[in-house]
C-alpha cells in the first residue's frame, strides 16, 4: 500500500515528522535502525514520523547529532513549541538564548530560569486543571524550560542577577517536597560565580520599584532589551528610554533588596521552617 503523503506545511508537528522521515531514508535506515542509533524504540520513531506523539527538546538534539543536521531538528522542535507559549515569549527566549547579562525581577513565583522541573511541572499542570491549556500545552511548556536552562551551562557563562520577592519563598507550589528541592536549587545556583540572587523582603512595602516581573537582557551587539507579561501576552521591548527607565528601577531594586549573605540566610530559613 503506497504511504500517504503528508502537506509538509500544515503543522509544525507534522512538518518535523515529515523531515525526521526525509532524513531516515535519505540515509536508507529502517524505523528500527533509527530507533537504536537515537535511543528510542522504532514505535516512537513511527509515531512522530506520523505526527501521532509529541516531540521533546532531547529527541530533537538527538536526531541533529545523528543525522549531523547542525541544529535543524531543534529548530522544527522550537516552532512547535512556540505554539502553546505565551504570545511574545518565544521571542523572548531567542533574546535570553543569546545574552551576556540576564538581570531578573520575580514576582510571587520562582522565575523559571531557576525553576526545577517538577516545579514548573506543577504550575503547568495547575494551569490545565484551570482549563488555561491542554497537556499537550503543558508538557510543551516544560520541555521549553528545561531548553531555556542551558543557558545556566554553556561554554560562555552569562551573568545572572535574580532579585526574588519574598512571595517567592513563600508561596510553596508543588507541595513540600518540590518546594524544598526547589529552594536547594536557589541555593546552590547562588553558589556560582556567575550568579547573583538577592530577596527583595516584604519589608520593602510600597518602595518595590516593579508590580510585575521583569528581566532584562544584554545582547552580543550591546543592545538591552527588557521583557515584561501581563496575564494574556508577553512583550519585548526594545525602545531604548523604557529600557533604561527599567535599568534605573532595577538598580533601584538591588540596593532596597537584602545583601548576597542576608539573602541566602532568608532562603535557608524558608527551607528550615518548610522542612520542620
Amino acid at each position: 500500500m503506497a504511504e500517504l503523503e503528508i502537506d509538509a506545511t500544515s503543522t509544525p508537528l507534522v512538518r518535523f515528522g515529515v523531515e525526521l522521515r526525509r532524513s531516515r531514508r535519505a540515509m536508507r535506515w529502517s524505523q528500527v535502525e533509527l530507533g537504536r542509533r537515537m535511543g528510542y524504540s522504532d514505535a516512537m520513531i513511527s509515531y512522530i514520523e506520523r505526527a501521532k506523539k509529541k516531540v521533546t527538546s532531547n529527541f530533537a538534539v538527538k536526531a541533529d547529532e545523528v543525522f549531523e543536521t547542525g541544529g535543524t531538528f531543534y529548530e522544527l522542535w522550537r516552532r512547535i513549541a512556540k505554539a502553546s507559549l505565551l504570545e511574545g515569549f518565544p521571542e523572548f527566549a531567542d533574546a535570553e538564548s543569546r545574552c551576556r547579562r540576564l538581570r531578573t525581577f520575580a514576582l510571587t513565583i520562582v522565575t523559571g530560569l531557576l525553576q526545577v522541573p517538577e516545579y514548573a511541572e506543577a504550575l503547568a499542570s495547575a494551569a490545565v486543571e484551570r482549563g488555561a491549556i491542554t497537556q499537550a500545552e503543558a508538557e510543551e511548556r516544560v520541555d521549553v524550560l528545561v531548553a531555556r536552562q542551558r543557558l545556566l551551562e554553556r561554554q560562555k557563562l552569562p551573568l545572572i542577577h535574580a532579585v526574588l520577592d519574598e512571595s517567592c519563598l513563600a508561596r510553596v507550589v508543588g507541595g513540600r517536597a518540590v518546594m524544598l528541592k526547589q529552594l536547594d536549587r536557589i541555593e546552590e545556583l547562588a553558589t556560582r560565580s556567575n550568579v547573583t540572587i538577592q530577596v527583595a523582603p516584604f519589608s520593602l512595602g510600597e518602595n518595590l520599584p516593579f508590580a510585575l516581573p521583569v528581566t532584562l537582557l544584554d545582547l552580543p551587539d550591546g543592545a538591552v532589551v527588557g521583557y515584561a507579561e501581563s496575564h494574556a501576552r508577553g512583550h519585548l521591548e526594545r525602545v531604548r528610554e523604557t529600557v533604561t527607565a527599567w535599568e534605573r528601577q532595577y538598580d533601584q531594586l538591588v540596593v532596597e533588596a537584602l545583601p548576597k549573605a542576608a539573602s541566602l540566610t532568608l532562603i535557608d530559613k524558608a527551607r528550615r521552617e518548610l522542612a520542620s
